[in-house]
């Protein structure tokens, strides 16, 4: 991670916890006016303000002061965001971003291949979480068509220093928890970043176990050339929080059985359910100037995943409005499943970085570059099924399948060339345009994908603070299935149009208004039993509103808004997410004896109702608000907090689904944290 230019250059949710991660910790940051750049809006070292769109950087300290245990939870209290949009869930993490499923990347290349194929990433493990809106395939080629979360890798520093954390929380949490760096010299430095945990969950039988490690190595042998090595091995066990429960004795009730199931209920087999896993990652970056004018970047990554799923969950789909057996409301199929997953993934992107002048007020930083990804994953398990009652369970009676029912492999290559200019004009108007060429190849099928992509931009500053934008921006997505008829599908399309302004006042204060209308087509329909057809169209459009302010070491103040009205053309079956979302997360430090600080913090989260329209009926998820809390003492090389989410407990539905099914929301959680750094 590089940084550059002032604060009044950063379009973030909370610009100045930002920073502070942004920086390097070798850096003087004794100035206000520290320099932050985020690199996913444009793979370059480009201050937000001058990229025509939001981009979104929140920094670990922001995300970890919020209380975040998840990728999930560190993008909560973003604009246009829907994080844990189904509820915590302890095996994969979601987000939608402007009413569509967005792609997780780390270090700006693809994180995440198929489903069930690998454990979540760790937010401890990153300096930063970057938030792109839109499509983006320009620079990263096959992506999601909302938009993306780029996590960015903890890498060593040229100066000596770490912390050591552990940590109690509920359900039994107990971690322990590091972050060493030290300088061998002015040009060597290594990093060690690691976590041990041993926790339950507020589903019974459900663990939440990990150990992870992450070794980085980074050498400068001149000024010019910078190279880092980085690792990381992590282990988990766990299982699903995520049991999806029937609608009908849950959210809404049983008319045969006046009894209400509860919303935590564990339907699988003790001992057996479980969702283990372990991942090995290698890769490293080269960054090499031949002068000041360009720069040659380099940069691969490979993933070895390892995981086993087994599962129980009860059939609520075959009859959603009534998926019990008998007259008495109680006896339901229960259905399991077990899989063993193999994941194997390559990925490396290189370009070269061009800056010259044409004209004495006109520059350009002009980005030509290639990336491939290889990933192939294996799968091999089987399934059954039980008749049991839902409301007295006979746990030791559950049965489990033969895991040899079935083998899968799915596997896809992608070669995609890119170039992009970026145009700064009388140092007040930034341009950017893009164009992208890429091939997919899947495995099995005769078709090779490929497409075109384009992007373009401008911005400019209009005074007073005031900065208007404008974007068009395009994106595709490879699918590896077949539809029915036996065709391989199409790459699902889609175009954004995008308007704005950014205003900041003064150094210290920043407000961004987006507008957007994102077409989507090729969309997958799933129709009755097992039909998959592919005609399906939607639309998106809204409004975001980011707004953030800070006086340094005092006080800071964020608020965000997002308004998303999502449309399906093809298909009356379709979910549609909250229309609107709000957050605030403001903190204020006060000064105690001994040169101590007490700083306290508090967040209100609200998210909108949302609709789930199925052939048999209408499902209705209320809104819900969500308060969390934070408080924390510094004391000379300590620091001491509390952090609380969900601080009133409230039980809620995240989402209930006319498939059938329902997720709650994550209870009450405290934690508390005792942390020593040198």
């Amino acid at each position: 991670m590089k940084i550059g230019v002032a604060l009044a250059a950063l379009a973030v949710a909370h610009p100045v916890l930002a920073n502070e991660a942004a920086a390097p910790e070798d850096a003087d940051t004794s100035s206000d006016s520290i320099v932050v750049t985020a690199r996913a809006g444009t793979k370059t070292e480009t201050p937000p303000i001058q990229v025509p769109q939001p981009v979104t950087v929140i920094s670990d300290q922001t995300f970890l002061s919020q209380g975040a245990i998840s990728i999930s939870d560190t993008v909560r209290y973003a604009a246009g965001v829907t994080a844990n949009a189904y509820g915590r869930d302890t095996r994969v993490d979601s987000f939608v971003i402007r009413g569509i499923s967005a792609q997780q990347f780390r270090d700006g290349m693809r994180d995440i291949f198929s489903y069930y194929a690998s454990i979540t990433a760790d937010p401890y493990n990153f300096s930063q979480v970057e938030i792109v809106r839109g499509p983006a395939s320009v620079l990263f080629g096959q992506g999601s068509i909302g938009g993306l979360v780029n996590l960015v890798s903890k890498t060593p520093t040229f100066q000596t220093g770490g912390e050591v954390s552990v940590v109690y929380g509920s359900y039994d949490r107990k971690e322990a928890m590091g972050d060493v760096n030290v300088a061998l010299s002015d040009t060597l430095a290594v990093r060690a970043v690691g976590r041990v945990r041993d926790a339950d969950t507020y589903v019974d039988h459900v663990r939440d176990d990990r150990v992870f490690f992450s070794p980085s190595i980074r050498w400068q042998p001149t000024p010019d050339t910078d190279i880092t090595l980085l690792g990381l091995y992590q282990k988990d066990k766990s299982g699903s929080t995520s049991q999806f429960l029937p609608i009908v004795g849950t959210f809404r009730p049983n008319p045969n059985n006046s009894e209400t199931l509860d919303p935590y209920l564990f339907v699988g087999k003790p001992g057996w359910d479980r969702y283990d896993g372990r991942m090995l990652q290698g890769g490293g970056s080269l960054t090499q100037r031949f002068g000041d004018n360009v720069q040659l970047n380099v940069k691969a990554r490979y993933i070895d995943s390892d995981l086993t799923y087994f599962t129980h969950y009860t059939d609520s789909y075959t009859n959603p409005t009534n998926p019990y057996l008998d007259a008495a409301g109680r006896t339901i199929t229960l259905l399991n499943e077990g899989s063993y997953a193999r994941m194997n993934v390559f990925s490396t992107d290189n370009n070269l970085l061009f800056k010259f002048n044409t004209g004495s007020q006109i520059e350009h930083k002009l980005l030509v570059g290639v990336d491939y990804s290889w990933n192939e994953v294996r799968k091999r398990g089987g399934y059954g099924s039980d008749i049991i009652d839902l409301y007295d369970i006979d746990y030791d009676a559950l049965t489990i399948p033969a895991l040899d029912q079935y083998s899968t492999r799915e596997s896809q290559k992608q070669l995609g060339l890119y170039v992009q200019d970026q145009i700064r004009m009388w140092d007040r108007v930034s341009v950017v345009l893009g164009a992208r060429r890429d091939r997919v190849a899947t495995a099995g099928s005769q078709v090779k994908d490929k497409a075109t992509t384009f992007r373009a931009g401008i911005i400019g500053e209009i005074g007073a603070g005031f900065s208007p934008f404008f974007s068009y921006t395009e994106s595709f997505l490879p699918i590896a299935m077949t539809i029915d008829g036996g065709g391989q599908a199409k790459p699902q399309r889609g175009t954004q149009y995008e308007a704005g302004l950014k205003w900041q006042p003064e150094p210290n204060t920043l407000l961004t208004v987006t507008a957007f209308h994102i077409k989507e087509i090729n969309r997958i329909i799933y129709g009755a039993g097992t039909s998959v057809t592919q005609s399906g169209e939607i639309t998106s459009k809204g409004i975001e509103v980011e707004a953030s302010h800070r006086l340094p070491e005092d006080f800071e103040l964020g608020v965000n808004y997002g308004y998303n009205k999502l449309v399906s053309h093809e298909t009356a079956t379709f979910d549609y997410l909250p229309r609107h979302a709000a957050s605030l997360w403001t903190t204020k430090t006060f000064g105690l004896e001994d040169g101590a600080q007490l700083r306290l913090g508090a967040g209100v989260n609200y998210t909108g109702k949302r609709s789930s329209v199925g052939s048999a009926w209408t499902i209705v998820t209320p809104s819900y608000t969500l308060v969390d809390a934070l408080a924390e003492i510094n004391w000379k090389d300590w620091r001491f907090a509390i952090n609380a989410t969900n601080l009133l407990n409230k039980r809620y539905f995240a989402s209930c689904l006319s498939r059938g099914d329902c997720f709650v929301g994550a209870p009450r959680n405290v934690m508390g944290t005792a942390t020593f750094r040198f």
